[in-house]
C-alpha cells in the first residue's frame, strides 16, 4: 500500500505511526518516570524491556510489560530506539551495545564514568548516523531554558558568575551505591546543572573540586561537595549534598551578568525571577517574577526524540556539547 502513496501521504502516515522503543535496564531511579511517559505518549510504542533483576522483572510482569532477554532486545527487528536505564556502572557498556546493534540511543545520566568510554559512544553514534540523546532531566526545563535564552540574547549583559545547587537527603543503603564513584554525590547529581552551565559558557579552562565526607554515617561517600569552574571572564560554583532536608526547595540555578541576574528557585516546581539594572528584551528594570506553566520531567525529551525520528529538526544538544559536559562533570567529580 505504501508504494501507491504519494510522498505527502507517506509523510503524514509516518507522523501518525508511533516509533517502537525498548528499555535496556529498569533499575535507574529515572526509569519509572520515563516508563510512564512512554506508555502515555502517542509518539511511542513500547515493545519490551530487558532487565536481569528478578524483583524488578516481577514488578514489570505485574504491569503487563513484555520481558525480553538482552539479546532479544538489542536485535529486535521492530525496535528503533533503546533507552538505557540500567545502573550507572553499566551505562557506558550498555550504550555502546545499543549502538553496535544499530539502534538509536537514549542514554541515562551519567553516561559514563570515564571520558574515553563516552568518547567511543559519541564516535560510534556519528559513524553509524544514529541519534544519541543523554538523559539530563532539565535540558528541556522551561525556566532553565528561559534563563539560558536571556544570557544568550545579551539581556543580562556580560555573564560573569553562574551558580547552581542540587541537593538531596540520603541515608542508609543508598549511600553505599553512590560511594562506588570517587565523585560521590557530585557525580550522581551535579551533571544536571553542570550541563546547562557548560552549554552556555563553554568548557571551563580550570575546575577545582572539593569533595568532602561530612555525614555522620562512618562511610566513605563524598556527600558534601562543591566544584569551582573558571572561564576567562567568569566563575561558576556547583554545590551538591546528600545532607539537605526538604532539598527540592533548595535546588536553584542562577546567572549573573553586568546588567542583572536571573534566578530559578526552586527548579521543581519551576519558579523564577529576573532582576535587571536596565530594560532588556521583554523585561523591565527591577525584579520581575515570571509565571510558568506546569512541568513534567521527560515529556519534552521524548517528544523531541520522536520528532527527530520523523525528520523534524535535530536534537537541541550537539555531540560536541555532550563531550564538553561529560569532561566537565568528570572534572567536577575529581574523576577526570
Amino acid at each position: 500500500m505504501l508504494l501507491g502513496m504519494g510522498a505527502a501521504s507517506r509523510a503524514a502516515l509516518a507522523q501518525k505511526t508511533p516509533a517502537s522503543i525498548g528499555f535496556l535496564g529498569a533499575s535507574h531511579s529515572h526509569f519509572k518516570g520515563k516508563f510512564q511517559v512512554i506508555r502515555e505518549s502517542s509518539d511511542w510504542h513500547l515493545v519490551g524491556i530487558a532487565e536481569s533483576d528478578a524483583a524488578i522483572r516481577q514488578t514489570l510482569q505485574e504491569q503487563n510489560v513484555t520481558l525480553l532477554s538482552r539479546d532479544e532486545l538489542l536485535h529486535h527487528p521492530d525496535i528503533r530506539v533503546i533507552a538505557v536505564e540500567s545502573g550507572v556502572p553499566e551505562h557506558a557498556a550498555d550504550g555502546l551495545a545499543v549502538l553496535q546493534a544499530g539502534k538509536h540511543l537514549h542514554l541515562e545520566k551519567a553516561p559514563a564514568d570515564n571520558f574515553q568510554a563516552f568518547s567511543e559512544i559519541v564516535k560510534l553514534a556519528q559513524q553509524k548516523n544514529l541519534l544519541l540523546q543523554i538523559g539530563y532531566m532539565w535540558r528541556y526545563h522551561p525556566a532553565i531554558s528561559k534563563a539560558l535564552e536571556a544570557a544568550r540574547s545579551g539581556w543580562l549583559g556580560q555573564v560573569n558568575f553562574v551558580k547552581a545547587t542540587i541537593a538531596t537527603q540520603i541515608a542508609g543503603d543508598g549511600r553505599a551505591e553512590l560511594a562506588r564513584f570517587p565523585g560521590g554525590i557530585m557525580f550522581e547529581l551535579g551533571g544536571h546543572v553542570i550541563d546547562p552551565m557548560v552549554r552556555l559558557m563553554g568548557e571551563p579552562r580550570r575546575v577545582t573540586p572539593f569533595l568532602r565526607t561530612d555525614g555522620p554515617y562512618g562511610d566513605s561517600l563524598h556527600d558534601n561537595t562543591v566544584a569551582v569552574l573558571e572561564w576567562d571572564r567568569a566563575i561558576g560554583i556547583v554545590q551538591t549534598s546528600t545532607l539537605v532536608p526538604d532539598s527540592s526547595r533548595s535546588r536553584s540555578f542562577e546567572l549573573h551578568g553586568s546588567n542583572g541576574r536571573v534566578v530559578v528557585n526552586p527548579i521543581e516546581p519551576p519558579a523564577m525571577y529576573y532582576d535587571l539594572a536596565k530594560p532588556a528584551g521583554p523585561y523591565q528594570t527591577g525584579i520581575q517574577k515570571i509565571q510558568l506553566g506546569g512541568y513534567r520531567r521527560f515529556v519534552d525529551d521524548f517528544a523531541e526524540l520522536a520528532a527527530v525520528l520523523r525528520g523534524e529538526g535535530r536534537l537541541r544538544v550537539t555531540p560536541d556539547e555532550d563531550l564538553k559536559v561529560e569532561r566537565a562533570l568528570l572534572a567536577c567529580s575529581g574523576m577526570a
